[in-house]
């Protein structure tokens, strides 16, 4: 494999570009998140970057002080990650890295670890023999999760020592599910713990769910601001495989839980917010879906006594939630039109102010507050954001700024006026190749389709560049920020001029997109990325001829769609794609959902819908993508569309993947996967001759 380089490569027109050679591209570094200091001086990253050896990513935390120049804070082999602060300002963290305080530490999992405000070495402070994982603090005490065994806990160690020695890793299942994204779940289930912060290590460290069984799943938790109660989500199974989640209140003293959000219609999840005054709670109420009801969630604002509550913003899916210092109001990160913006949902008028009060009437002025009655829009630019944290004061709010032309950095909001300053960053993003543009048409229902093109440097009526349609998963989702995994700028950077359109089931365009799609994956879809494809193939800077499509996950059943229904393209990428709905739905992780959605196996759905029941129609050639520890769209949809492929000759290629999931995640089969990409549409868009790409070589 080639050394990945450090020094940025010439791009097109002899500019300098990190998109032109994939290895400077996986060698960016990237920030992951943000937290607030409780004094509001400084903020706290996550960063990843490349490890010296080339083959993987690393961890490492940086300081972001508000009005100065960002520091690192940490290094270490194994990486850290899951900083929080505590009350007096000091850094919490996960590691697995080494103890230098115990002779011959070798750990494995991750522990738990404080770094002083003050400075020094980090120490550890708490351990499980099955690591721990998310940490909340507030005054003094902690709680975190961990992955536990059943049984006698003074044995637990031991237990898992014996297993490990004696080459045991079957795991036996009672219930479902057994899998999620990617990893199996099991033989260990997930507990919460408390203690309280003392000397040299964490003191009075207790189970706080000893009953949870599976409960805690992939759920999330957060801790009153006076460390007295967490307020946690509460998966509960039901017969035939399914569940529903609720939302409990389990007391730090006592362990004593209550259920506080419950509905048999309704799920309650993250992301979950306190109040500072301890007094509610704000969450996301995700309606369960079935055949006739489409997905829709809410925020959802609920008091911590008696778990009396009401949805607010109307129309907004929250993405990330966080309240006012006054609780007056909570801040709500959410999909619209393209964007993720950033808006204010006041709750108690009375209590705001004199400063927000300002703020709102001149963001009435300019037209943007109060677009859904209750919530004003506070950021009016082009961005997505998430990472939301208030400053003590009321007057700023600290976020991650993206978009679709923009790596993630920190941004200071004005909470009065929405007035946006990018803080300096641990990670410069890179300048993109080219332009967007963003373009929009009417589909034949008279719906509005919009989306997002990127046209490369030099296109032009004389000069046209091809096109790649990239299709977004989800299917409930949107393109509105900074894609890693998926990286369309590489495209612009190699001539190509790529759609991100926003179809039906796109969030962010009201409920009615969502019910538009519902039941009607591919033919609604196509018909709506048809209507914005012929608009972006009318322009005279765009090849109307030389045309592709990509897409992944459900962007992936649409390629296959597409395969299938479309003639319009030369060559097709699916990637981590459904091929076969019945199957599928079956051997996903989460089979229960699907079938709210395709119904009983064997249903009319399924006919209808199925990419595969058009094999024979398809004479696109084909390049199919996908991992082997996908375990959202199994492995199982790729062997079957190959051979299908295979048995009716269709030209195709399959690149394969052991050791990923349904992300390709580490650097070197990144690389793989766009030069293989490239070299794909370039026979087939491009008419240039095959050529294997050295990485798959």
């Amino acid at each position: 494999m080639r050394e990945f380089r450090r020094s940025p490569p010439v791009g097109r027109f002899d500019r300098v570009s990190v998109f032109n050679d994939i290895c400077d591209y996986v060698a960016i570094p990237r920030v992951l998140s943000l937290k607030l200091s409780p004094d509001g001086s400084r903020l706290i990253s996550t960063v990843q970057s490349l490890n010296p050896d080339g083959k993987s990513y690393g961890t490492a935390l940086w300081a972001i002080p508000v009005d100065g120049q960002p520091y690192r804070l940490t290094r270490s082999a194994k990486g850290e990650s899951a900083a929080v602060f505590t009350a007096a300002g000091d850094v919490l963290f996960t590691s697995a890295r080494s103890d230098p305080t115990v002779k011959d530490s070798s750990d494995e999992v991750p522990a738990l670890w404080l770094l002083p405000r003050a400075g020094g070495e980090a120490r550890q402070v708490a351990t499980r023999p099955g690591g721990i994982g998310a940490v909340r603090t507030a005054a003094d005490v902690v709680v975190f999760s961990a992955d536990v065994l059943d049984g006698e806990e003074a044995a637990e160690e031991a237990r898992r020592k014996a297993r490990k020695d004696a080459g045991i890793s079957a795991i036996l299942h009672e219930g479902y599910p057994i899998r999620f994204w990617d990893h199996d779940l099991g033989p260990g289930r997930t507990r919460l713990f408390t203690a309280r912060l003392g000397g040299e290590r964490l003191e009075d460290v207790r189970d706080l769910t000893p009953d949870a069984g599976d409960a805690l799943r992939e759920g999330g938790f957060e801790l009153t601001p006076d460390g007295t109660t967490v307020i946690s989500t509460w998966r509960n199974y039901l017969p035939k495989g399914d569940w529903r989640t609720d939302l409990v209140a389990i007391d730090v003293a006592t362990g004593e839980r209550r259920v506080l959000l419950s509905d048999d219609a309704h799920d309650f999840t993250g992301p979950l917010a306190v109040s500072p005054d301890g007094t509610r709670v704000a969450c996301s109420r995700d309606r369960l879906t079935g055949l006739n009801v489409s997905a829709r969630s809410e925020l959802w604002i609920a008091d911590l006594a008696t778990g009396q509550g009401r949805g607010y913003a109307p129309g907004l899916f929250p993405s990330d939630v966080e309240w006012s210092p006054d609780s007056s109001a909570v801040y709500l990160a959410t999909d619209f039109r393209g964007r993720r913006p950033v808006f204010r949902v006041p709750l108690d008028e009375r209590r705001s102010s004199r400063r927000e009060n300002e703020g709102r009437a001149k963001e009435e002025r300019s037209g943007g507050g109060h677009e859904h009655g209750e919530a004003a829009r506070l950021t009016l630019d082009d961005c997505a954001y998430l990472g939301l944290n208030p400053s003590p004061d009321g007057r700023f709010v600290y976020a991650l700024r993206s978009a679709v032309n923009l790596a993630p950095a920190p941004a200071r909001i004005d909470a009065a006026t929405g007035e946006i300053i990018d803080l300096p960053t641990p990670a410069p993003p890179p300048e993109v190749p080219g332009t967007l543009t963003e373009i929009s048409a009417t589909a034949d229902d008279g719906a509005t389709i919009r989306g997002w093109l990127a046209l490369p440097e030099g296109a032009s009526a004389a000069d046209p560049a091809p096109f790649l349609l990239f299709i977004h998963g989800g299917p409930v989702a949107s393109w509105n920020d900074w894609q890693w995994r998926r990286q369309w700028w590489i495209m612009v950077e190699h001539g190509y001029a790529v759609l991100l359109p926003d179809p039906c089931l796109s969030t962010g365009y009201g409920q009615e997109m969502i019910d538009r799609g519902w039941g009607n994956w591919g033919p609604r879809t196509q018909a709506d990325l048809d209507a914005i494809v012929d608009v972006a193939l009318a322009r005279d800077d765009i090849d109307s001829e030389r045309v592709a499509a990509v897409g992944g996950s459900f962007g992936g059943y649409m390629a296959n769609w597409l395969a299938g229904h479309s003639d319009r393209y030369r060559a097709i990428v699916t990637h981590a794609s459904l091929w076969n709905l019945d199957q599928f739905a079956g051997t996903t992780d989460a089979s229960m959902y699907w079938q709210r959605v395709f119904g009983e196996p064997g249903s009319e759905r399924y006919q209808l819908l199925s990419p595969h029941h058009s094999l024979a129609d398809i004479k696109t050639p084909v390049l199919v993508i996908h991992g082997d520890k996908d375990y959202r769209v199994p492995i199982g949809e790729a062997l079957r569309l190959w051979w299908d492929l295979r048995r009716t000759e269709v030209d195709s290629k399959f690149l394969y993947f052991p050791d990923e999931n349904h992300w390709i995640l580490k650097p070197g089969n990144i690389v793989a996967w766009y030069e293989t990409v490239l070299a794909f549409l370039a026979q087939h868009v491009l008419g240039q001759e095959w050529k294997r790409p050295d990485s798959v070589a």
